[in-house]
């Protein structure tokens, strides 16, 4: 009998009042909630408690070099941030741009690696496998800095590419200044955004795996190409893991912030395009030391991203198709 199976046991027992647990089944839920422990102190201490604490902080005008300074003004940070404070809607608006034109790009071309990976007719693809997965070993500051010089707009090898292909003036001050024109800089983003495919592609690869073969076999017996049987029979089937991976990548586009503090400095430019939200908190709280104000943009983020993921897993049971689900 397992922990759960147990507890489940103990709950039906108890509700009926029949017998309790004996010395046996009380030992394996003690050993149980042993294995569970250290998850759950881990919680409490490095996941609750700082979220508790940074809603005290919200409620406070406190500087964290001046603590003995720091003033109880109860909602005073949240009326600022959501009705005074102007950059931070702009901030956010920012965010949800950057969002909109970078995820469903890099998703597609994500699920569209994982199928490639995932066919037959490609060679070595343990190979390439590994290699598309490599990038994400990589600190990712250390991946920004790579970038950095992968978009300089003098030597930068995508401007020399794009020049030596198409005959397009694309290096110097007069080329493709991705990181500092503000028509290119969130494309640069989402092509930096690339270089952490490799976690998506696993993600997909797993679920493209568990599609069974003999549907494939049945379609294409019944003439189907591979473009139909793409989106006729493996997109609806991984539906799960396509929402999953959606999730995952929302909540990370609102959380977005080494790649512009870094490779534009976190001050915002080109013309404000790079100062996202994530950015504005950051300037807020460590920058200025606006702890307290700090701590009310984190929770309107967190707010927001409860609300969005709501949102998503609301409308998932009209396009999620779980097998063991009767529709």
């Amino acid at each position: 009998m397992s922990f759960f199976e147990g507890v489940d046991l103990l709950k039906k027992d108890r509700a009926k009042g029949k017998r309790k647990l004996t010395g046996a089944e009380k030992r394996e839920a003690r050993t149980g909630l042993a294995f569970l422990s250290p998850w759950i102190i881990g919680f409490l201490l490095f996941y609750l408690l700082p979220m508790i604490a940074s809603f005290g902080f919200s409620l406070f005008d406190f500087n964290p070099a001046l603590p003995d300074e720091a003033q109880f003004i109860g909602f005073d940070n949240w009326q600022r941030a959501l009705v005074i404070d102007d950059e931070v809607a702009l901030s956010f608006i920012r965010t949800i741009r950057f969002m909109v034109i970078s995820l469903p790009i890099q998703l597609a071309f994500t699920l569209f690696l994982a199928v490639l990976m995932n066919s037959e007719q490609v060679l070595g693809k343990n190979v390439f496998r590994t290699l598309f997965y490599m990038p994400t070993m990589i600190p990712l500051v250390a991946s920004v800095l790579v970038w950095n010089g992968v978009l300089n707009e003098h030597t930068g090898w995508i401007n020399v590419i794009i020049e030596w292909l198409t005959g397009i003036k694309a290096v110097g001050t007069e080329g493709l200044r991705w990181l500092n024109d503000p028509k290119l800089v969130y494309y640069a983003y989402t092509m930096f955004g690339f270089w952490g495919v490799g976690n998506g592609m696993i993600i997909f690869l797993a679920g493209l795996q568990g599609v069974p073969t003999e549907i494939y076999e049945a379609a294409e017996i019944d003439g189907a190409g591979w473009w139909r049987r793409l989106f006729r029979i493996t997109v609806p089937l991984i539906t799960p893991v396509i929402f999953y991976q959606l999730v995952l990548s929302v909540i990370a586009s609102l959380q977005y912030f080494l790649a512009p503090f870094v490779l534009n400095d976190g001050t915002g430019a080109p013309e404000g395009m790079t100062r996202f939200y994530m950015v504005y908190f950051y300037k807020q709280s460590f920058s200025f030391f606006n702890m307290g104000y700090g701590a009310a943009l984190a929770w309107i983020m967190f707010i927001v991203a409860l609300v969005i993921a709501a949102i998503l897993f609301g409308t998932a049971r009209y396009w999620v198709y779980y097998a063991s689900e009767e529709r």
